[in-house]
This record gives structure tokens, sequence and C-alpha cells, in this order.
């Protein structure tokens, strides 16, 4: 019994997701570090608009329909459980159509709006893949749901890898335009979609399909309101990737897309906990349980996502364009001040409210408080460009205006809650830990410099980042952090698979 328990910990399989999402970070990390050399920057700015394009209209066309594997499933038995996986399988296929024939025909329009004529020939050549990866969303809901996150990390790295190899490949061996990238995009997708097909059934396996009767109409009450507030959320990142795109150029967007990316693994950890937590809030407030559990839970996600990210936020803001120039070369250590800003936000952000919202079933609030936030970062970010005339000015805009959003959606959860807004927040140990990162950083910034003045940036940056590491888990004991508290229940999962 105690060895299943810690099989299906949350933290053993927020690990299996983290592993997942690092594959996917890492993979787009080198293809983007590949392409920046191969292309010059108006051809990798092309490139990275087409993606921009393709990302954001991706919440519309979706139809929420890959969120509600999480909402859903735990609701249902296995049987029943793979009916549903058909149904919204097949309507992804559908709306996947769809979607690669709006690209098609609006490849003009678009190409004129961003003031790019290139992108109405890259975004016709494109057109097919949105058809092909659509059936594949939701993995991560369906393996979640039945506590098999393992096969999140396992499909995760081998679809990524694969894609990095078909997209690169031609680049290199034939010095290929973005559109041979976008050639190799097409082959992939098609094996992807083989692959993700395989993976669906593999809960299912040996289960003979039972009808749920949870119709498309119950399916699309619940994710439709959701895709409201998610189109809000598509219109606030993209707002400034639109200003900068049609105010600044392809050159501009090149450098902007390049630096304005959170620091990695921030996302990987934030996005596993949340999908590990979803479920769980879900079916806490569905039996109507104790609601404290919800706090308590949510507490213990922020710590150990804090005792994660700072120290990670801490070492990139400090070494921000020495990182930067190492992945991306020289000529885009202008990159370095985005993500600088970025950063910022990783604060803030160290766990996403959303799974918290959508479990609590406020969609319609989550919607209407995205809305507001969009609407606002439109209006500022374009007072900002027309006053200002500056694309960093409108990278802080757009992290100002998210915090703002992370204060509001948490004091109204911890109203739904019954709780005060501070007891959402571990603010003391969450201070304690942004504080030992900074006293660990500095300590070994400032010996690294007193007896190295002159290192090489690889060299700098690997040499004060290991010392930081082992800094850190020398005093953690000082300072009264437990890093051994986020990896025992993985290391106890190695021991109880041996014994």
């Amino acid at each position: 019994m105690g060895n299943n328990n810690n099989k299906n910990s949350n933290t053993v399989q927020a690990f299996w997701i983290a592993i997942g999402s690092f594959s996917t970070f890492a993979i787009a990390i080198i293809s983007s570090a590949i392409l920046s050399r191969y292309f010059d920057k108006n051809e990798y700015g092309t490139y990275r608009q087409i993606l921009f394009v393709y990302n954001t209209l991706i919440v519309i066309f979706t139809a929420g329909l890959p969120s509600v594997f999480a909402y859903f499933l735990p609701r249902y038995s296995l049987a029943k459980g793979k009916e549903i996986v058909r149904k919204v399988s097949i309507s992804l296929f559908f709306f996947g159509l769809i979607f690669s024939i709006f690209l098609f025909l609006a490849s003009g329009l678009i190409a004129r709006v961003l003031k790019n004529p290139e992108l109405t020939t890259g975004l016709k050549y494109f057109s097919p893949i949105p058809m092909l990866l659509f059936p594949t969303l939701g993995i991560e809901g369906i393996f979640s749901t039945y506590k098999k996150t393992i096969f999140i990390a396992i499909y995760n790295t081998l679809t990524r890898f694969l894609m990095l190899i078909f997209i690169i490949l031609p680049v290199i061996l034939f010095n290929g335009s973005y559109i041979s990238a976008i050639y190799g995009w097409i082959a992939v997708s098609i094996i992807i979609l083989v692959i993700a097909y395989f993976f669906k059934g593999i809960p299912f396996k040996g289960i003979s399909l039972e009808k749920s009767y949870l119709s498309l109409k119950d399916i699309f009450a619940y994710s439709l309101p959701l895709v409201a507030g998610s189109i809000a959320v598509m219109a606030i990142y993209a707002a400034n990737q639109f200003f900068i795109s049609r105010f600044f150029g392809a050159e501009t967007f090149a450098e902007f897309s390049n630096g304005f990316v959170e620091v990695p693994f921030v996302q990987m950890i934030t996005g596993a906990t949340g999908t590990v937590l979803m479920p769980v809030f879900s079916k806490v407030v569905y039996e109507k349980t104790n609601l404290n559990q919800i706090t308590s839970l949510w507490q213990t996600a922020i710590q150990k996502s804090a005792i994660l990210i700072y120290p990670m936020v801490i070492f990139f803001l400090f070494y921000a364009e020495d990182l930067i120039t190492l992945v991306f070369s020289d000529s885009y250590s202008v990159s370095a001040k985005y993500f600088s800003t970025i950063m910022v936000l990783n604060f803030f952000n160290i766990i996403s409210y959303t799974p918290l919202l959508l479990s609590m079933g406020e969609v319609k609030f989550y919607a209407r408080l995205n809305y507001s936030l969009a609407i606002a970062t439109w209006i500022i970010e374009y007072l900002i460009v027309m006053i200002l005339k500056t694309p960093l000015s409108v990278a802080i805009c757009y992290v100002v205006i998210s915090v703002i959003g992370i204060g509001i959606a948490l004091w109204y959860s911890a109203k739904k809650l019954g709780v005060g807004f501070l007891k959402m927040f571990p603010i003391g140990r969450i201070t304690l830990i942004a504080l030992h990162s900074v006293f660990s950083l500095t300590l070994i910034t400032l010996l690294f410099k007193l007896f190295f003045p002159n290192p090489g940036k690889l060299i700098l940056v690997t040499a004060t980042g290991t010392g930081y590491l082992l800094l850190l888990v020398a005093t953690a004991k000082w300072f009264k952090i437990n890093y051994f508290e986020i990896f025992a229940p993985l290391l106890n999962r190695i021991q109880s698979t041996k014994e």
C-alpha cells in the first residue's frame, strides 16, 4: 500500500510531467538556437511570426477541448472515459481541419495586418499542420487523471525529439529556408498523429468501451466559457507580440522572440503542478469534501515550487546577457533586456491560478477577469507604443498587468474558499527562499570574480552555476530549507522499485 501511495503521489506525478515539459522546452531552445544561426534575422523573424499566429489562434480553434479531459475523466469510469476520449479526439480533428482551411484562406490578410508579405506564402505552406496535430492534444489531461504521468514524459520526449530532427535537418543538410523547416513540420506531424493515437489508448487497454452519455453539448457547456477566458489570456500575450511585430518589424520581433521567454523550467514546474492538481481539486469540489484540503495543497505546492523556481530565477537574472548570447549568439545580445524583464514575472507566477479557479467552477469569473486584463493590455500597450515608441516599454507593460491579474485571481479564490488573502501564501517561507538564493549567488559571484577576473562566458556561467548549486545545498539547513523534501518521493519510489 505504501509503495502504491508513493507511486501515485502528487510530487511523483508532477515530476514526470515536468520531465515531459523539460523535453519540450529543451528541444524548443535547441531548435531556436540552431535556426537563429542559419537564418538571417528577417527570415527567422518570419518563421517566429508563423508560430506566433499558430499559437495565438490555436486557443480559439481548439474550443477548449483539450482541457475537458482533466475535468470530466475523474468523474467517469475507465470504460466511459474511453468513449469520452474518442469523442473529443474526433471533434479535435474537425476543428483542426477548419483551422487549416482558415490559415490557407486568410494568409494574405494576416500578412497585411503584421506588415510582412512573406507570411502569405509561409502560412499557406504551414496550413496542413493544425489538422494533423489537433487530434494529438489532451495527452496530459488523460494521463494525469489516471496517475500515469510517466507516459507524458515518454510521449513529449519522443515526439519533440522527432520534431527537432525533422525541422532542423532539412535546414542544415540542404542549407534550406524556413519553408524547408515547415516541410519537416508537416512530415513529422503525420508521424506524431500515429504515435498520439497509440498513446491515448494506453489507459484503456483491455477495457471495453461503454457509452458515457456525456453529450457534446455538456462538453461545450464547460469548454466554451473556458475558451472565452483562454482567448482573453491569448489576447493578453498576443498584444505585445502584435505591437512589436507590426510597429518595429521582423528583425526586432526576432530579438524579442528570443528574449521574452520565461525562465527555463518555470513553465515546466508550474505546468506540471497545475496538471496534477487540477483533477485533485476538481474531485474535492465535486464530492464536496473538506475544502481546507485545497488550501493546504495550494500552500504546499507554492512552497515546493518556490524552492525550485526562485534559485533559478535569481541565477538567470544575474547572468541574463551571458546566457542569451551563449544560446543565440552575440547578434542577439539585445534580447537580454527582454529576458530580464519577463523574469520579474516569475517571482509572482510560481504556480498557476487557473486550475484552482476552474476546479471550483469559476469559469465565468476566469473569463471576465482575463477579458478585463486583455482590454487594458491592448489599450495601454497601444498608448505606450505611440508615446514611448520602444519595444521594451511594451514588454514592461505586459509584466505589470500580469502581476495585477495574478493578485486579483488569488484574492477572488481566497474569498470563495473562505480564507484570508494572505492565507494563500506562505510569505515567510518564500521570502526566506529568495534571500537564501541571493545570498548564495552573491557570495559565489564575488569569489569567482576575485580569483578568476576574466573568464569566458561559458566558463563563467558553468562554474558559478555549479558553485551556486553546491552552496545552496550546503547552507540550506541554516535557512531551514529542505531541498530533499522535493525529491524524497522520487527517491523513495526508486528504492521501492528496487525492492
